[in-house]
């Protein structure tokens, strides 16, 4: 038990590089990157030695105390992380994952397998299952169609990733020892390094208040039509939230959303932060103190304003939920926790938990049978998730083209896309997963934010994404001025020469990639929200370009082609370290 309490710690201490920086580090390609999850000098032999002996020497001992103060020791005995913070995320964790895992099977060779690579134990536990599709024939696929000229256009802020520092204090070491920096704990940096910023910081920190709201005091709420906002509200000190912090965040930002958005409709979804532990989102079937009721009831009474009741009462239950935008389009806004390998709670029954899936195509179903389009926002990008919740996800993309108008998702920081094929070939782009970057800076990244432009209100309509802007502000030049400047980084079309950002389009784009160096590293400059030094060769070109086609997790052959510049094995490192971001 003390072996599988501490593989779940060190997931969730692994989630301070959660959705940070994606592939960022394919170059390295070690797992060994940020929080300090030091197990390169430790061969399988080793590991198995150490977490099979624990499991014997703590079979029979139920008290949660012993068990987690076995784990702390052996979190700091083999420097996974500081001290203070292995035993203050160790009490953190214990109750709620010695309680998720006490009936999960989960064995040594298997923790191994997931800290060491596939070479060390097969580690993915998850069993297989299928949604049910309905009989109702795929209508014709109709290939679309740009607007005619002068037709509505309906523009979407997109928000996620804003990651609320109460803690953040400027003039504070960017550089500490901790996982999270610029804080009070953080202390005063060396003399030869400049503290961190008024705005922010190139480090491993999160936002002040002041930026986030100086960035919707500079937002004009007349240009926007609907706001989408896709979670991840609380800073990355995850190893000392409580359910307190967590609500204070959801409340405070929300409040602040609600005051300088006005009358804007603003449409949510849950990000893997929100709860304490983090990752923590049990099933609904789980009750009583270790569920989420606490958050999604929260979460119920602060967007209630913004959220029909039907929306509500299934918010409420499991974090998820469909609304009528208006005629001819719907948005469903998706709990991407239950496909989430992090989310601990799963290793008791990751069968579609809470029938999301099984509803989702419901939603569908009959937004076909009406003739209507349909967007989906979520936290976590599809491709990141566990393989068969993906595979699944896949298919109902693949049935219901011509009803999902556009997906988007962030969680990774960064700005990227991951297009969906028919599952016949796997040559034909039917979908695209927009995945936009933060507004954090977490790590080495400017604060930024997205606006879509998508078809519009008439009667019509695609509801397709016809371009995007992304928005930055510059620190080196904010940090100083006392009135810093949100700024245009680039717009889609613009930037890459595109007169249409359809499915077949992106994958267009992805092929130019390939052929046209420059082009793909102007995307790397661009994918860093226009903060980075490095040139992306090799490993990582072939990682990031596997990534943009990658919408179905653990798949090979949608990067087969690519196998010549990097090995199948290596692929399939460089697919776990995407799972572990």
């Amino acid at each position: 038990m003390a072996a599988r309490f501490l593989l779940a710690v060190c997931v969730g201490l692994g989630a301070l590089e959660s959705g940070s920086r994606g592939l960022s580090a394919a170059p390295a390609l070690t797992p060994t990157r940020g929080f300090g999850l030091n197990w390169k000098n430790i061969t399988c032999s080793a590991c198995r030695a150490i977490f099979t002996g624990l499991d014997i020497a703590l079979e029979f001992n139920s008290n949660l105390d012993e068990v987690a103060f076995v784990a702390s020791k052996l979190c700091i005995r083999l420097k996974l992380a500081p001290q203070d913070i292995c035993v203050q995320a160790v009490a953190l964790f214990k109750h709620d994952v010695i309680t998720a895992w006490i009936d999960s099977i989960l064995k040594p060779s298997e923790i191994c397998g997931l800290l060491l690579g596939v070479d060390c134990g097969h580690w993915d536990i998850y069993s297989d299952w299928n949604v049910t599709l309905p009989d109702t024939p795929k209508p014709p696929v109709i290939p679309p169609k740009s607007p005619q000229h002068g037709a509505p256009v309906t523009r979407v802020l997109f928000l996620t990733d804003i990651h609320w520092d109460k803690g953040y204090t400027p003039g504070n070491n960017p550089d500490c020892r901790d996982p999270l920096c610029c804080r009070k704990e953080s202390g005063l940096p060396p003399q030869h390094r400049k503290g961190a910023g008024k705005w922010g910081e190139y480090s491993k920190c999160d936002l002040p208040l002041h930026t986030i709201e100086n960035l919707l005091q500079n937002l004009q709420p007349g240009h926007f039509d609907l706001v989408y906002w896709t979670g991840d509200i609380p800073a990355h000190n995850v190893w000392q939230q409580t359910r307190r912090d967590q609500l204070l965040a959801l409340d405070t930002i929300t409040r602040l959303l609600r005051q300088y958005l006005g009358h804007i409709p603003i449409y949510p979804s849950v990000g893997n932060h929100e709860s304490t532990p983090v990752n923590s989102f049990p099933p609904p079937f789980i009750h009583g103190n270790e569920s989420s009721a606490w958050l999604y009831s929260a979460m119920v009474e602060a967007w209630k304003d913004w959220l029909p009741k039907e929306a509500q009462e299934t918010l409420g239950r499991a974090g998820f939920y469909t609304v009528k935008l208006r005629p001819g389009l719907r948005l469903v806004s998706l709990n991407m926790n239950f496909c989430s390998h992090e989310n601990f709670w799963l290793l008791v029954n990751s069968t579609d938990p809470a029938g999301q899936l099984q509803w989702l195509i419901s939603i569908l179903q009959d937004a076909e049978n009406s003739g209507d389009k349909v967007h989906i926002i979520g936290h976590i990008p599809p491709g990141r998730c566990m393989k068969i919740w993906s595979w699944n996800y896949y298919r109902i993309v693949n049935r219901y083209e011509g009803t999902i108008a556009a997906q988007f998702f962030g969680h990774t920081h960064v700005d990227e896309f991951e297009v969906f094929y028919d599952e016949a070939t796997l040559t034909r782009a039917v979908s695209v997963a927009f995945i936009a970057p933060s507004v954090t800076t977490y790590i080495d990244l400017n604060p930024g934010y997205r606006v879509y432009w998508i078809d519009g209100n008439y009667s019509e309509s695609s509801h397709l994404v016809l371009d995007h802007e992304t928005y930055i502000l510059n620190l080196t030049e904010a940090n100083e001025s006392m009135n810093p400047k949100w700024v245009l980084l680039y717009r889609l079309r613009e930037a890459y020469g595109m007169d249409t950002v359809f499915p077949a389009d992106m994958d267009n784009l992805i092929s130019r990639f390939l052929r046209d160096d420059r082009l793909f590293q102007k995307y790397w400059f661009l994918y860093h929200k226009g903060h980075t030094s490095q040139v992306c060769k090799e490993a990582c070109k072939t990682a990031t370009i596997c990534a943009l086609r990658t919408g179905r997790a653990d798949d090979p052959d949608l990067c087969k082609d690519l196998h010549k510049v990097v090995t199948y094995r290596e692929m399939q490192s460089l697919w776990r370290l995407r799972r572990m971001c």
